[in-house]
């Protein structure tokens, strides 16, 4: 550290040193990053005396009249992916930069290279930069994929300055760069991935994609945490940000935007991922309830809104005595905390006695019921096979249990009931508060309860569950 650098910070009370991975910075030297931790990145924040841009001769494409200005280069152009469009808002708009984060071996690479081929395959010309893998490997899943054109251009590279060469000598309509952690410019230090590289990286990507109206499509790791990795200006730069989501042993996927500049962040695609490929499904929900029909203790359905699509799920428990003194909770799919506090409110507000049994409750085909709308499903598929007795046959149940006992209204109930009737149910179970003016789907019977105990004597399953009822056994 210079006697000049505290000087200067002292005087102008501005950071005098700079950490090139995160910029935090400080007005005394330091070998590690007091922010982002790392070693070795603090350097001499230079003085300024004012601004540094100056101002230069007016643009080639001057301001316009708002009413003048061409809106079809703003369209959005159709993937030939249903699913991915409908949460992209359409499709692909030109220009727009798109960042596609999830876990390794979501799908992510299978997805984009069968947007790809479908690009190529109307006449598009479509450059795939792949940094993780070799262009055989590439070649050999885009076999598999049946994702073979010769409109699509691929090329494995992992030094920025090649990768814009490439797009400069090719002219693509599609950029795809996977991934863009495995990108790096060799004018900026630091690993790939660093936060230096990913935002030089994303910035030149940025600034193509704006010049030449070419979508890009940016391929993003994620933290164990489940967040982007890299520095969260990342997301801020570009224009839409999904996230991809699947359980490993599942074939569901789920892609959802958490930010859309051209359409909705409420929107969920759902994806069937095989060996043969990545295949979207216009109705998930047939995956889901199968077996809901059969009359079997311990099952009920209930229908989930994943943004704004109704998703019928069907939750299956087993309660059986427990051969230890700390009986299990185990769930897969549901909201291990949810699933406590449900069994905590069957036991002192029915007197259901749940203490000493094991309780093993799970979605079927991986789906996921964690919102408040499955608690009723829950706690009736816990008590049917507490008590061995089965739900009527085509029965949904929707609402959320309170701590005392009450069902609460949920949002989108109209659009729920009206996914059960088309699925062929004819019951549903609903909160009696918020269905006011409420017109049921036909074929569709609706028995509005107030609280739990009313569900249960309603459904016919007080054989003993309501004999402690109030009295807090």
């Amino acid at each position: 550290m210079t006697a000049a650098g505290v000087r200067r910070a002292d005087r102008t009370g501005r950071p005098a040193f700079r950490c090139t991975e995160c910029g935090w910075g400080t007005g005394k030297w330091a070998g590690r990053c007091g922010e982002c931790q790392a070693w070795g990145t603090l350097v001499e924040d230079a003085p300024s005396a004012g601004p540094r841009t100056q101002a230069v001769a007016p643009s080639r494409t001057p301001a316009l009249p708002i009413d003048q200005v061409d809106v079809e280069t703003a369209r959005a152009r159709p993937t030939g992916v249903d699913e991915l469009d409908r949460v992209l808002g359409g499709g692909l708009v030109p220009g727009a930069v798109i960042l596609l984060a999830g876990e390794p071996g979501v799908g992510k690479s299978t997805l984009l290279l069968d947007v790809a081929a479908r690009a190529a395959r109307t006449g598009r010309r479509v450059l795939y930069v792949t940094g993780e893998e070799s262009a055989g490997q590439v070649r050999l899943r885009a076999g598999r994929i049946r994702a073979l054109d010769p409109g699509l251009l691929l090329a494995a590279e992992s030094d920025l300055a090649t990768v814009l060469g490439h797009v400069a000598a090719s002219d693509p309509d599609l950029l795809v760069v996977d991934s863009v952690q495995t990108i790096a410019s060799a004018q900026v230090e630091g690993a790939p991935g660093g936060v230096a590289q990913v935002r030089e990286v994303a910035a030149a990507l940025i600034a193509a994609a704006k010049s030449r109206d070419m979508p890009v499509v940016l391929v993003g790791h994620v933290t164990k945490e489940g967040a982007v990795a890299g520095p969260r200006t990342l997301e801020h730069l570009v224009d839409v940000v999904c996230q991809f989501e699947g359980d490993r042993h599942s074939r569901l996927r789920l892609l959802r935007a958490t930010k859309n500049r051209y359409g909705p962040t409420d929107e969920v695609g759902c994806f069937d991922l095989s060996e043969q490929g990545i295949v979207g499904l216009t109705d998930p929900s047939g995956l889901f309830v199968s077996q809901a029909l059969h009359h079997v203790p311990g099952t009920c359905l209930t229908v989930s809104l994943e943004g704004r699509r109704p998703l019928a799920t069907e939750v299956q428990a087993l309660v059986a005595p427990s051969m230890t003194p700390n009986p299990r909770r185990t769930t897969s799919g549901v909201d291990a905390s949810r699933l406590a506090m449900v069994l905590a409110v069957l036991q002192r507000r029915l007197g259901t006695r749940l203490a000493d049994q094991d309780v093993y409750l799970s979605t079927v085909g991986g789906a996921r019921a964690v919102e408040p709308a499955a608690d009723l499903a829950l706690a009736l598929a816990a008590l049917s096979s507490r008590e061995d007795l089965p739900l009527p046959r085509g029965l949904v149940a929707v609402g959320e249990v309170g701590l005392a006992g009450e069902i609460r209204t949920v949002s989108g109930l109209g659009r729920r009931l009206a996914e059960a009737a088309r699925l062929g149910f004819t019951r549903a179970v609903v909160p009696a508060h918020g269905t006011d003016g409420l017109t049921p789907p036909e074929g569709l019977t609706v028995l509005p309860v107030a609280d739990l105990a009313a569900a249960v004597v309603g459904l016919g399953l007080d054989r003993d569950a309501t004999a402690g009822a109030g009295s807090g056994r």
